[in-house]
């Protein structure tokens, strides 16, 4: 099945308004500019995962932290912004770190994930999880002046793993606190994750599943890169290893 035939997946576009009040997207609370698009556009029930605590290197990228959050629980901070955005929203939070052994549980709430962490580890897990559990999500990663992101509809897309069948050797590949952002990639992409899940849940437009979105602010270019389904995936493939989480050694 090609890119074309599976990217309008999700709710009727005939009640596209009450898929979304009744809708919960799970996203971590690094996801700040897709929480935020989330919230005006509707979307009912919005969790946020994030075990971290604002700092003042986070303020330039994560929009819905101010000076006054320093040292606040990120969950908390970004759950007040949320709410003043749109009151009556539920906004439920998790101040913890994602892990194999509360993945599926924290997963089986929500319709839609957004994957807005820092390391490849994380994004392993989530991937994996998401997949596992037939939960699609968007996957996203920046770093230093480049960002890029897709949507995985499990089993019928190209996952992750798809792409990257193993994680690189730790320490490899810096994350955004060792290697730097500029903070408008993070709402250009994150942005764009918000999009990709009011399509999911409305049931309208074409998703980024099966294709790659990249963006280069250096040059102001953006790239789509058509991707399929790995059949030799370890996780979506004919014959996947990995069939469980408790086989993750990539925990976050």
């Amino acid at each position: 099945m090609n890119g074309a035939e599976q990217t309008r997946q999700g709710p009727a576009p005939a009640d596209s308004q009450g898929a979304l009040a009744r809708a919960k997207v799970g996203a971590g609370g690094l996801g700040c500019p897709a929480a935020a698009e989330l919230a005006l556009a509707g979307v009912g029930t919005i969790g946020l995962i994030d075990p971290d605590r604002v700092e003042l290197s986070n303020l330039h990228r994560q929009i819905l932290h101010g000076a006054a959050d320093l040292g606040r629980p990120k969950v908390e901070s970004a759950r007040d912004k949320l709410v003043a955005l749109r009151p009556g929203i539920e906004v439920p939070t998790f101040d913890q770190a994602l892990s194999p052994t509360n993945l599926l549980a924290l997963f089986a709430d929500f319709d839609f994930i957004v994957d807005g962490t820092d390391n490849v580890a994380a994004k392993f897990l989530i991937n994996d999880g998401a997949v596992l559990a037939g939960k699609p999500y968007s996957h996203a990663g920046i770093l230093g002046f480049r960002g890029q992101t897709l949507t995985v509809l499990p089993h019928r897309s190209a996952c992750y793993r798809c792409l990257f069948p193993l994680p690189p050797p730790p320490g490899e590949t810096p994350t955004c606190q060792e290697a730097g952002v500029v903070g408008v990639i993070g709402g250009a992409i994150g942005t764009v994750q918000g999009a990709e899940a009011v399509k999911y849940l409305s049931g309208q437009g074409d998703l980024l599943a099966d294709r790659l979105l990249t963006f280069d602010a250096l040059t102001g270019r953006w790239r789509t890169v058509k991707l399929r389904r790995n059949l030799r995936c370890p996780l979506c493939g004919e014959r996947p290893t990995i069939t469980t989480l408790g086989e993750h050694a990539d925990a976050a």
